[in-house]
C-alpha cells in the first residue's frame, strides 16, 4: 500500500505562555543556537510599542514578521495568518522552521486551530510549546486558571526560571500532572535544546549519536546562561537493516515513556510501502510522519535517534528491537496506523480538521476543551 511523496512543508511551531514566562528569551536561544536552521518568526506584541518583537528582530532581520498591540488569535484571521506565512515559506528566503511567538494573553487552542485551517501549502503545523514561570506559576494558576488547558493542549512544556523558585521539584511535579502526557522540560534563562522542537542543520541527515557540544558553542555565553543542557538527556541511536513493522512501530510510539522528549529519523516499512521511507518527527506526544521517495543508491535502513531525560536506553533499544518485520506479507490495512500522521494538503485545510487541534498530534490525545 504505497503512500505517495507530498512536497516538503515548512513546521511552524506556536510558542505560547502567559506574560513573563520567558518566550521571548527562549525564542532567542533558539535562534542563537539553531545548529544552522534558518528561523523565521512571527512576533506578537500585546502593546503599542513591540517591546518583544525589537527584541528578536536583531537576531532575525528580515525574517521577522510583528504583529503589535493585540492578540494574534483575536486580531488576525486564517486568511490574515497565511499572508505572514506565505512571506516566511518563500523559497527565496530560505526558511526551515517558523516559530509564532503569540501574545502572552493569546489563546493557544485558537492559533493551533488557525494553523490548522491554513491555506497555505507550504508550511504544517510542528507543534505547541507551552512555557512557564516556575517562580510565580502558583500566582499565576491563581489568576488564571486557564492554564490548565493550556497545558493540557501542549505538545511540550518549558518550565523556565527553575532556578528562581523555592521549591522547584514540586513546581515540575505539579506541571506533569497538568500535562496529560506532554512533555516537561525545567529550563534557566529559557535554554533548551533546539532538538526538541526542530531539526538542525538541514540539507545533511545527522542520524547517529548526538553532539550536544555540537548544537551549544558553551565559550560564548558566560555567567548563568553557561552550562552543558546535554549532561541532563540521555540519547538513543537505532539502526535497523530489516524493515519495521507499521503496526508494532505505532505500538511502541503509543506508549512511549513520559521522559522521551523527541524521537526523529527515517523508518522502513519494507514491502507496506517500497518507493518510500518515512520521515518520522515527534516532540512531546506531537508525531508527523513525511513519506518520501528513497534517495537513488541509498542503502535502506530504518534510522531513529531518540532523546530524553531518566530514559531507560536499552529497554528502548529491546522495544525498536520488537519492531522489526517477522516477514509476514503485507497487508492493506497495516500502514492505517501510520497514515493517521501524514499530513494530507487535501485535508489539512479543510474545516473538519480546523475544528480539532488534536488531529495528528498523538494516537491517545483527549478532544480539545470546547470552551475558550
Amino acid at each position: 500500500m504505497a503512500q505517495s511523496p507530498i512536497p516538503r512543508q515548512i513546521p511552524v511551531v506556536v510558542l505560547a505562555g502567559f506574560l513573563g514566562s520567558g518566550k521571548t528569551t527562549l525564542l532567542n536561544h533558539l535562534l542563537h543556537r539553531s545548529g544552522g536552521s534558518r528561523i523565521g518568526a512571527i512576533v506578537n506584541d500585546f502593546g503599542s510599542i513591540e517591546i518583544d518583537a525589537m527584541a528578536v528582530a536583531g537576531a532575525l532581520g528580515d525574517s521577522t514578521v510583528s504583529l503589535g498591540n493585540g492578540c494574534l488569535c483575536c486580531a488576525v484571521d486564517g486568511s490574515e495568518l497565511d499572508v505572514y506565512l506565505e512571506r516566511l515559506a518563500r523559497p527565496d528566503a530560505g526558511i526551515d522552521v517558523i516559530v509564532i511567538e503569540a501574545s502572552g494573553l493569546a489563546e493557544p487552542q485558537e492559533l493551533v486551530r488557525m494553523l490548522l485551517a491554513s491555506e497555505q501549502p507550504d508550511v504544517v503545523y510542528g507543534g505547541l510549546v507551552e512555557v512557564v514561570d516556575a517562580a510565580e506559576f502558583d500566582g499565576t494558576r491563581e489568576r488564571h486558571p486557564e492554564i490548565d488547558r493550556h497545558l493540557a493542549l501542549a505538545d511540550l512544556i518549558v518550565v523556565n526560571k527553575t532556578d528562581r523558585a523555592d521549591a522547584p521539584e514540586r513546581v515540575l511535579a505539579l506541571v506533569r500532572s497538568l500535562a496529560d502526557g506532554a512533555a516537561v522540560v525545567a529550563s534557566v534563562y529559557g535554554a533548551v535544546d533546539p532538538e526538541f522542537l526542530f531539526d538542525c542543520r538541514p540539507g545533511g541527515e545527522r542520524i547517529g549519536q548526538l553532539s550536544f557540544d555540537d548544537l551549544h558553542d558553551h565559550s560564548r555565553d558566560g555567567g548563568p546562561h553557561a552550562g552543558h543542557l546535554h549532561a541532563a538527556y540521555d540519547s538513543l541511536a537505532f539502526v535497523s537493516d530489516v524493515p519495521l513493522d507499521p503496526r508494532r512501530v505505532m505500538r511502541f510510539l503509543d506508549s512511549r515513556p513520559e521522559g522521551l522528549y523527541r524521537i526523529k529519523g527515517y523508518v522502513d516499512f519494507g514491502p507496506y510501502d517500497p518507493r518510500n521511507r518515512y520521515a518520522v518527527h515527534a516532540v512531546g506526544r506531537f508525531l508527523r510522519f513525511h513519506p518520501e521517495p528513497w534517495p537513488a543508491g541509498s542503502e535502506r535502513l530504518t534510522q531513529l535517534v531518540l532523546i530524553g531525560a531518566g530514559i531507560d536506553a536499552p529497554a528502548l533499544a529491546k522495544e525498536l528491537d520488537g519492531c522489526r518485520d517477522a516477514g509476514q506479507e503485507a497487508d492493506e490495512h497495516g500502514m492505517w496506523g501510520v497514515l493517521r500522521y501524514v499530513p494530507d494538503p487535501e485535508v489539512e485545510g479543510t474545516e473538519e480538521r480546523a475544528e480539532d487541534p488534536t488531529v495528528g498530534t498523538g494516537p491517545s490525545d483527549p478532544p480539545a476543551e470546547p470552551d475558550f
